[in-house]
């Protein structure tokens, strides 16, 4: 008798278990919500894939969106359990891996503060100059630069006679006169005469490549017919070519960054010499 309520009790027990854990499963799912995907014991919910897809884009994007996820998320785990599977216990043995990750990250993380703390981010005109003129071969143009007015029109527009004298002017008026005409007949205007850029932003903008418009640069302008009867014209207002120093001006974040770069590159420095000289002073680093 005692033996047959032992058995019942564990049976209750097992079948009391196996509710909990089915209730336990249902409330999972009712929580996390739908479940999209399944690999193995894994499983994908509707919320989660919801978190890696931007809101506001189109249906057809967001099913790409969600196949892409969905493949990845399958693929990680479906080789994240073979290896557990395979691997014997010694190679999945991960400990001192993750230690050593530990250790760098914790290096990484105090390094970045100790720094943070530390840097003057403060960065002279003088300091600038001084650096530029310092290090002129850092700053070697591999294309030309340019400042300049340039423009897409109709090939057979009236104005082309008068859009090229107004575009070469140093009269402020007249360039205010090319600006108001260009409004109306031109199909693009751009006035960079104050601004250095890239042979290829200025080739990109006028919808050719750079070596065509450096090589159809002829007394300070290049004009470039395209398939839609449109010219393409630039006035390079100043240019300095390939294999020259940019321009200050032109490489003035650069500068800015190389010197931030330097004074972090020297923190580096002292907190490596510092955290030894105090350790021996502390006796914390002692070479035997």
């Amino acid at each position: 008798m005692k033996k047959l309520a032992l058995i019942a009790v564990v049976l209750f027990s097992a079948f009391s278990c196996k509710m909990v854990n089915q209730l336990s499963d249902t409330a999972n799912e009712l929580f996390h919500g739908e479940v999209v995907a399944r690999v193995g014991e894994h499983r994908l919910h509707r919320t989660e894939l919801e978190k890696f897809i931007p809101a506001g884009v189109s249906p057809e994007d967001s099913a790409r969106l969600a196949a892409s996820y969905i493949s990845a998320w399958a693929e990680d785990l479906l080789l994240v359990d073979l290896a557990e599977e395979q691997l014997s216990d010694e190679q999945k043995d991960v400990r001192e891996e993750l230690e050593a990750y530990r250790r760098t990250l914790l290096k990484y993380r105090y390094g970045q503060l100790y720094i943070n703390q530390r840097l003057d981010t403060l960065v002279t005109e003088e300091e600038m100059d001084q650096y530029y003129k310092e290090n002129p071969e850092r700053f070697r143009l591999e294309r030309p630069v340019f400042k300049a007015r340039y423009m897409i029109i109709p090939a057979n527009s009236r104005s082309l006679k008068t859009f090229r004298r107004k575009m070469s002017s140093e009269d402020d008026a007249e360039v205010l006169e090319l600006e108001s005409l260009a409004s109306t007949v031109a199909i693009k205007y751009v006035d960079a005469s104050d601004t250095w850029m890239d042979a290829i932003t200025l080739a990109q903008d006028l919808g050719t490549d750079y070596r065509s418009l450096v090589g159809a640069i002829k007394n300070q302008f290049a004009e470039l017919p395209d398939d839609a009867g449109n010219l393409r014209i630039a006035y390079i207002v100043e240019m300095v070519p390939e294999g020259k120093t940019a321009p200050r001006d032109y490489v003035a974040d650069r500068i800015r960054d190389l010197i931030l770069s330097a004074r972090k590159h020297a923190l580096e420095s002292t907190l490596e010499q510092d955290l030894l000289e105090d350790a021996r002073k502390n006796n914390k680093f002692v070479i035997y």
